[in-house]
């Protein structure tokens, strides 16, 4: 996992962002910025063409985009083409969009708020927050979210303690957890959920993410304790850990009768909030 990869959104449409500690700049998807100006699935296509109608930004196309590891639909990390502030704004003037003025703005907003987010690290849970709600999420499934993202952080930084760097690593140990307490790696889960592009742990319910949490969390006191090494031992403490989950998610189940498993995504309650929130009331 890398911990300096993002996704912003612009205007309800996803833009991956990754930070470069090193240069101190931002990194976008050239794709994802594209997509957003033409309006179109097509993207490659259109970028071929943009390129050969601009030999200028065909000829500096090398310098201007930099291979940048981001998520991809599948949930792994791979080498994205992707460009700075400056380089973005180089490839939209080759685009005739009218969101070309807006979209630079916004790119103008995300690179200022990187700089008050490393004075105020604060500033990047209450962003967070923000834009949950912008979606329709309710205080109580955002509060759980933000301390499951805290809880993440703290495993990731104990995988780093380990040993753990690279990116498929990452995403074979987080795989061992939902594999562990609900029977689904990542990637079967999202199917469950009928889920592509989408975070799963945003369309959870607060059943599912309090287990997720609670794998990852005893994860991370497994490998703390154990004061685990490399690949082998971390994988070990995280099959520990998804048990711990899948003990209380089997007790509930009993109790209550049915499964906590949910085909379910979180854009079915939002609609759902958002129509009740538009129903007229009796007079």
């Amino acid at each position: 996992m890398n911990d300096n990869f993002a996704i912003q959104l612009f205007e309800g449409k996803k833009v991956r962002i990754a930070w470069n500690a090193e240069q101190e700049k931002y990194f976008f998807s050239v794709a994802d910025i594209v997509e957003i100006l033409i309006e179109s699935k097509d993207v490659k296509q259109y970028i071929k063409r943009m390129r050969a109608r601009d030999p200028e930004l065909n000829f500096r196309w090398g310098t201007i985009c930099t291979p940048t590891e981001m998520m991809a639909a599948d949930g792994k990390f791979y080498k994205t083409t992707a460009a700075d502030l400056e380089g973005v704004f180089r490839i939209i003037q080759s685009i005739p969009s009218k969101k070309a003025e807006p979209v630079k703005k916004w790119l103008a907003e995300v690179g200022a708020q990187r700089i008050d987010q490393m004075i105020d690290p604060e500033l990047t849970f209450q962003m967070a927050v923000e834009d949950y709600r912008r979606q329709g999420y309710s205080d109580r499934w955002i509060n759980e979210r933000m301390r499951s993202i805290e809880m993440r952080k703290e495993l990731t930084d104990e995988w780093h303690r380990s040993g753990i760097h690279e990116p498929k690593d990452f995403a074979i140990l987080t795989n061992v957890l939902p594999k562990a307490w609900s029977g689904m790696t990542t990637g079967e889960y999202k199917r469950h959920k009928g889920l592509t592009k989408e975070n799963l742990r945003d369309n959870m319910t607060n059943m599912e993410l309090a287990l997720n949490t609670l794998a990852e969390v005893a994860t991370t006191e497994f490998a703390r304790q154990r004061q685990t090494q490399g690949m082998e031992e971390s994988r070990e403490a995280a099959q520990a850990g998804g048990q711990i989950a899948k003990n209380t998610r089997d007790d509930l189940e009993r109790q209550l009768g049915h499964t906590v498993i949910s085909s379910e995504r979180a854009s079915d309650h939002i609609k759902a909030i958002e129509q009740s929130n538009t129903e007229v009331l009796p007079e």
